[in-house]
């Protein structure tokens, strides 16, 4: 019935549709695995892409080939510039998204892909053969055979929903939950541990009261997240903000003696950032209130998500509740919150490419590994998707760095750290974040995705033709001088030092209260400068001139470190023959097994001293 693959893909998240893509997208032979057709690329919690350091990595996997930034452009229904009034290494795309829209548009993209198949059942078993992964066998009892494996299971494997004093199976509300396959990699030696995430209830939009709440609008002139052409919004739906007080605090309270967290029968650790509603009224009991973000659904649908009030409290509890806050006093919910627990794997058992240490062509990717977002997982599928199609034909492996992308940051921290709670991007990661900002994802990236074959000619011309234009305009900046009776007057007028002698351009950019749209407002050459360049490529120019310093600085910085990256350590190296690393340094290098000096630096446990003493013995 079936014919051997190179890659299957289990899970039909967002971390297997990008597994599934990317793999498919470069020759391979793909067969996407999912309990429910109808439930492919579901948004299982707010309808959101993106926030952040979150829109960073969905511009990275634009930049690299990927599709949650074309599909997040299609289907959005608001869009935001995050941190506009901070640095542009802060800057960070967020967008509203119709869920049912995007969910629709992934299976779309992913029906049109060639090299993808689908199959609906579920996978209780990997089949392996001398320590490698030949194929998966379901519950139908069909053996399909691999050449490689993505495990992208979310929060499926003995998933565990919890409202109230009630629990029963399941991976998300109304579907069944996955067992088998935790057992089976305990039984061959993964270590697994168990999470906790949550939702919020979901409520009538037609009961809510918006005169009560703040209004938050998009952007004025939206941008998107795709560097391909994917269409900008021209109408927008707004969100809302209101709060919480002490009269909702007080009755979520009357719940706490019910509530499966504080009760103890939640064993898994939950997301630190994004708390539920009684846990934060419970850490920071001084707040006499909580923001809530009220958020559309979609174009059509009257379905509500309240953001900031995930709960696993008793139903009514949580009714109740919702009904003191402004503007819900009449609500009418749709369906009630609850918390899930499930079953991951301690993400310091894979290599760097997502393949684990202990079978080979297997690779973990998203919820598994102990991530939350869609953007995290998105991104662990597309480098997981690349890294089966590599092997499955016998190439090079597919890595970023740090300094590269904040994927690298993510895929690094879980593999030489581990996490024992939900692991959250946040720009504060990244070390390397001037370097990393959302608008140079192309620049960074495209080349790289297209000489492993993901990424088309079309994105490489786009972003050779933005480099260039890029260095024709600094360059134009920096030949057009101003006089001080052109511009004086103006300077005067936005509050800053006047000038005594011609300037150029690009000495006045430096100033921090000089901005694009106060040179396209000047009577002089450069405005007119400015017209022959889209604002892909202006805001490029201005961002590069502006902290040309800062961005030296973080380019010296990550060169020492790619120095370390380079210096290899063999897999079978023998770290007891070192008497000089410590006790702690020597299990956990012998334990993590990393493949450089720079991944050896980063691994918790590993000190400055241990791996001088690594260098001298390697001879550097």
């Amino acid at each position: 019935m079936f014919s051997k693959y190179d890659v299957i893909v289990v899970g039909a998240g967002h971390a297997g549709c990008e597994a599934a893509a990317a793999a498919a997208n470069m020759g391979s032979k793909v067969l996407l695995i999912t309990m429910n057709m109808q439930t492919i690329a579901q948004m299982s919690c707010n309808p959101a892409m993106g926030g952040v350091a979150k829109g960073q990595i969905v511009r990275e996997i634009d930049a690299l080939g990927g599709q949650s930034g074309i599909v997040s452009d299609r289907t959005m229904i608001q869009f935001r510039m995050l941190n506009r009034s901070k640095g542009p290494a802060m800057w960070s795309p967020r967008c509203q998204s119709d869920r049912q829209m995007f969910a629709t548009e992934w299976r779309n993209i992913l029906e049109h892909t060639p090299n993808v198949d689908f199959w609906q059942d579920t996978v209780k078993e990997i089949i392996v053969t001398d320590g490698c992964v030949v194929g998966v066998k379901t519950n139908l009892g069909i053996n399909i055979a691999s050449e490689t494996v993505v495990l992208t299971n979310g929060t499926f494997l003995n998933g565990l929903i919890h409202i109230g004093e009630k629990n029963f199976g399941g991976g998300r509300t109304g579907e069944n939950n996955s067992k088998g396959i935790t057992e089976q990699l305990i039984e061959m030696g993964f270590e697994a541990g168990r999470m906790k995430t949550g939702t919020p209830p979901r409520v009538d939009g037609r009961s809510l009261d918006y005169s009560k709440m703040e209004e938050q609008p998009g952007d004025e002139n939206p941008s998107k997240f795709s560097y391909k052409n994917t269409p900008r919004l021209t109408k927008q739906r707004s969100c809302w903000i209101t709060y919480t007080n002490e009269a909702v605090h007080e009755v979520l309270r009357t719940g706490f003696d019910k509530s499966p967290m504080f009760s103890g029968r939640i064993k898994g650790l939950g997301p630190r950032y994004c708390p539920s509603v009684e846990d934060k009224i419970n850490r920071f009991a001084d707040k006499d209130h909580h923001q809530i973000f009220v958020e559309p659904e979609g174009w059509e649908t009257v379905e509500v998500y309240v953001n900031g009030f995930s709960t696993s409290l008793p139903e009514d509890i949580q009714f109740e509740a919702m009904r003191k806050i402004p503007g819900f006093e009449n609500a009418r919910m749709f369906r009630p919150g609850y918390a899930i627990e499930y079953d991951y794997f301690p993400p310091t058992q894979l290599k760097l490419t997502l393949e684990t240490k202990l079978v080979e062509n297997l690779f973990f990717a998203g919820q598994i590994n102990g991530t939350t977002g869609y953007e995290e997982a998105a991104c662990q599928g597309l480098m997981a998707g690349i890294n089966a199609h590599q092997n499955a034909h016998q190439k090079n492996a597919f890595v970023l760095k740090r300094s590269e992308a904040y994927i690298g940051v993510l895929i690094d921290d879980l593999v030489n750290k581990g996490t024992d709670e939900p692991y959250r991007m946040f720009t504060s990661r990244a070390e390397y974040r001037t370097l990393l900002r959302q608008d140079n994802a192309d620049i960074r990236l495209t080349e790289k995705g297209h000489q492993i074959g993901l990424a088309d000619d079309e994105r490489l011309e786009a972003v050779r033709l933005k480099i260039e234009n890029t260095k024709e305009l600094i360059g134009k900046l920096q030949s057009i001088k101003v006089t001080p009776e052109e511009i004086n007057d103006y300077l005067t007028e936005i509050g800053t030092a006047t000038i005594r002698e011609k300037q150029t351009l690009h000495h006045l950019l430096k100033r921090p209260d000089i901005n694009v749209a106060q040179l396209q407002q000047l009577k002089t050459e450069a405005a007119e400068l400015l017209e022959n360049y889209n604002e892909d490529v202006i805001e490029q120019a201005i961002i590069t001139v502006k902290y040309e310093s800062y961005i030296e600085k973080e380019k010296l910085m990550a060169d020492k470190m790619t120095k370390l990256e380079d210096l290899a350590i063999i897999p079978e190296f023998n770290y007891d023959k070192i008497k000089a690393l410590s006790f702690e340094g020597r299990d956990k290098l012998k334990k993590m097994r990393p493949q450089t000096i720079g991944q050896a630096s980063r691994i918790s446990g590993v000190s400055p001293a241990d791996i001088s003493v690594l260098m001298i013995y390697m001879g550097r």
